[in-house]
C-alpha cells in the first residue's frame, strides 16, 4: 500500500497544479475566478510566493500530485506582515480521501515553523455545510467574519467566510524578531 506523502511544491508541479486549479475553477466555488489561468500565469504567481519565502506544498502518491497548498501575504502592507491566507486545492479523484486534511496540517506546521501568527482562511461558498469550511473547523479555525453575496458564479450569490488560526502565541505575544516575516521586512527596510 503506498502513502500519501506532503512536499515542496517545485517548478516540475506547475502543470498538475493548472490543471487541479483549472478545474477548480471550472466546477467549483472555492475560487471567485471565472475563467482558469494558464500555465504561464500560474508560474508567475508561484514565482511570487517562492520569492517570499512562502510554504508552497504538493500532496504525492505514487509519483502522482493529488493536490496543493500554499499559504501567501494576506495583505500586502507590513502591519499585515504576521499573518498568511490560506489556499487548499485536490484533484476530483483524490476528494475524499483526506488530501486537503493533510495538506492543510503540513501548512500549518510551515506556517508555525516561519513565525506566522495567524492563518486566514478566505472561504468562497462559505456555507456551514462546506468542505472547507468543515475542513478548517476540524483543524481549530474559528469563525471570523461572513460576507454576504460577495460573489457571483455558476449563476448564484454566493457567501465569502473568514476563518482563522492563532499560532505561536497569536496577537498574545510579541513579534520574534527572529520570524521570517520579521527577518524579510527588516531586508526591505
Amino acid at each position: 500500500m503506498s502513502i500519501i506523502i506532503m512536499r515542496p511544491a517545485t517548478a516540475a508541479d506547475l502543470d498538475r497544479i493548472t490543471e487541479i486549479y483549472g478545474d477548480a475553477v471550472s466546477q467549483g466555488t472555492a475560487s471567485y475566478e471565472l475563467e482558469p489561468p494558464s500555465r504561464a500565469e500560474m508560474g508567475g504567481r508561484f514565482d511570487v510566493l517562492m520569492a517570499g519565502g512562502f510554504p508552497y506544498l504538493v500532496a504525492e502518491k505514487d509519483g502522482a500530485a493529488l493536490g496543493y497548498a500554499y499559504a501567501g501575504a494576506f495583505r500586502p502592507r507590513p502591519a499585515y506582515r504576521f499573518i498568511v491566507e490560506d489556499s487548499v486545492y485536490v484533484a476530483p479523484e483524490a476528494k475524499g480521501q483526506g488530501v486537503g486534511l493533510l495538506l492543510m496540517q503540513s501548512l500549518i506546521e510551515s506556517c508555525r515553523a516561519a513565525g506566522f501568527r495567524q492563518v486566514i482562511a478566505v472561504i468562497g461558498d462559505g456555507r456551514p455545510d462546506s468542505a472547507s469550511v468543515r475542513l478548517h473547523e476540524k483543524l481549530g479555525f474559528r469563525h471570523s467574519g461572513r460576507l454576504e453575496g460577495s460573489g457571483y458564479k455558476h449563476g448564484r450569490w454566493l457567501d465569502t467566510v473568514f476563518m482563522q488560526l492563532p499560532l505561536n502565541g497569536g496577537a498574545l505575544a510579541p513579534p520574534d524578531p527572529d520570524s521570517l516575516p520579521e527577518q524579510k521586512f527588516r531586508q526591505q527596510k
